[in-house]
């Protein structure tokens, strides 16, 4: 089940085996909702200078390439290499990719930070979405892998363990918040409600701290979802509300109930019912809905803009919006070129331009935006537009008001994405044309603010008395450390062929 059809995934490869194990990706990968672009000719250039690289340093430091990977070093490779086909947008010294030790030895002096990742997902065990299993069979079937000739291939990298390990041990992730997504076909639900309530309770159990927040998902117009606002409310105590404008993202073919942010019968009874409980946290998945989506469902695309964010903001200012993906619209098959053609040609990107301009054309200071795959798609493809996408956020929205999400497990590990923002600044003619300030240094105050600051007084989280310094899951953390991390620099989805 999902977006991609029987047919589409026939054509797709399973990222997992068919994906460059490089520290960063190099090629757009995709989960079963939508089609992945094609490896572009300076992504090529990219993943050939990170395998040269990684033999040469690798046998340097006399360790196999794969293990060079793992390294801190490694990551630091694959920026260099970045910045040697799209230019100077990485802050990487020479010492970091040459000396493992040089390179271990920087990456733990910001491994302390607080990082708080309010998007990541996994699957729920009874999940039917079996396209990323299916695709792992098929290379079997096919014999480029021989271990996974004839083995039932099963969907275990994307859920909950695999999630744990890929992002409180290889990340420098402190915090996460279990997001979901809802469709028409209740067993296609990423997880329910009360599954990541549970999964929420379990995380926090074992670190003895609060690691694990959770959203609620909410479905304006569905039968009963008022109700089901009341009961959840009273029983799971959610730390924020997340919802889809579209309706049913996954199964978009089904999506029969798509609804405004400004509409004032159906939602504003929902702010008024939450904001009365206490909770004033509103998520909103908007955006990765390029031409090539809009072709298939066209009577969708209106609700995926973001025309409707101000009026709701204006209207109920003690809520906080928050736009996920930051309603980029190139992801989800679309093409970063044409997103950058665009900021070349005009200075704006569709439609996170428009949600930049939000604050100031309706005076309001309750809308933010969050990274996700706006962030882990243009760094691997465009980076130069990712740098003007953060300039346009951070000018248009405040460097207060953007939070740091990854999506994963999609992509891995989302140590990958905090590196890039740690080491990204956004070029100094970009700056001049655009009015755009610098990102500055890794523990410098902008990106301290978006990689945890906003999300923790938005989410009345005390750092300095939550005690992760000392629970049970940094234990944990030092004894991987100290055995042997072990990332598997592998992504879970789809990659385009050729």
């Amino acid at each position: 089940m999902g977006l991609l059809s029987d047919e589409e995934r026939a054509g797709l490869l399973p990222a997992e085996t068919a994906a460059y194990p490089s520290p960063v990706p190099t090629q757009v990968v995709s989960s079963d909702e939508f089609m992945p672009v094609p490896q572009t000719d300076r992504q090529r250039q990219v993943q050939a200078r990170v395998h040269e690289l990684g033999e040469t340093l690798g046998r340097r430091n006399g360790l196999s390439r794969r293990r060079f990977f793992q390294t801190a070093a490694g990551m630091a490779t694959a920026f260099a290499a970045m910045n040697e086909v799209y230019g100077p947008l990485y802050g990487v010294r020479p010492a970091e990719a040459r000396d493992v030790d040089v390179a271990a030895d920087l990456a733990q002096r910001m491994a302390g930070e607080f990082v708080m990742d309010v998007h990541t997902h996994f699957l729920r065990d009874d999940t039917r979405l079996e396209g990323f299993a299916r695709g792992r069979e098929n290379v079997g079937k096919a014999g480029w892998n021989p271990a996974l000739v004839g083995k039932p291939q099963t969907l275990d990298d994307l859920k909950y363990p695999n999630w744990f390990k890929e992002i409180f041990l290889d990340s420098d992730t402190k915090v996460a918040l279990i997001s979901g997504s809802p469709t028409e076909e209740p067993r296609d639900w990423f997880l329910t409600n009360e599954m990541k309530f549970q999964a929420r309770a379990k995380v926090n159990a074992e670190a003895g701290s609060r690691r694990a927040l959770s959203h609620a998902i909410f479905t304006p117009g569905m039968p009963g979802w008022l109700d089901d606002v009341d009961r959840v409310i009273a029983t799971l105590k959610p730390d924020s509300w997340k919802g889809y404008t579209v309706g049913d993202n996954t199964n978009k073919h089904l999506a029969h109930h798509p609804w405004r942010m400004d509409d004032e019968k159906t939602m504003y009874p929902f702010y008024e019912k939450i904001q009365k409980a206490g909770q004033n946290i509103v998520c909103v998945h908007k955006g990765l809905y390029p031409p090539s989506t809009e072709q298939r469902f066209p009577h969708l695309t209106p609700y995926a803009k973001v025309d409707d964010v101000g009026r709701a903001a204006r209207d109920w200012p003690g809520i906080r919006f928050v736009i996920y993906h930051s309603a980029y619209r190139w992801a989800a098959g679309g093409r970063a070129e044409d997103g950058f053609a665009q900021f070349e040609r005009t200075g704006r990107v569709e439609w996170t331009s428009d949600l930049a301009d939000i604050p100031a054309k309706f005076g309001v200071s309750n809308v933010y935006g969050d990274l996700g795959q706006i962030f882990a798609q243009t760094t691997v493809v465009e980076p130069r537009l990712c740098a003007a996408l953060m300039g346009i956020l951070v000018k248009g929205l405040g460097a207060d008001h953007v939070v740091w999400g990854t999506d994963a497990v999609w992509t891995g590990s989302p140590q990958w994405q905090i590196e890039a923002l740690r080491r990204l600044e956004i070029p100094e003619d970009m700056r001049k044309q655009h009015g755009f300030e610098p990102l500055g240094a890794a523990d410098g105050p902008v990106k301290r603010a978006i990689f945890g600051q906003n999300s923790a007084r938005m989410y009345r989280y005390d750092v300095q008395k939550a005690g992760l310094a000392t629970d049970r899951f940094s234990i944990a953390k030092a004894d991987y450390e100290k055995t042997g991390r072990d990332p598997s620099n592998l992504r879970y989805g789809f990659v385009a062929p050729g």
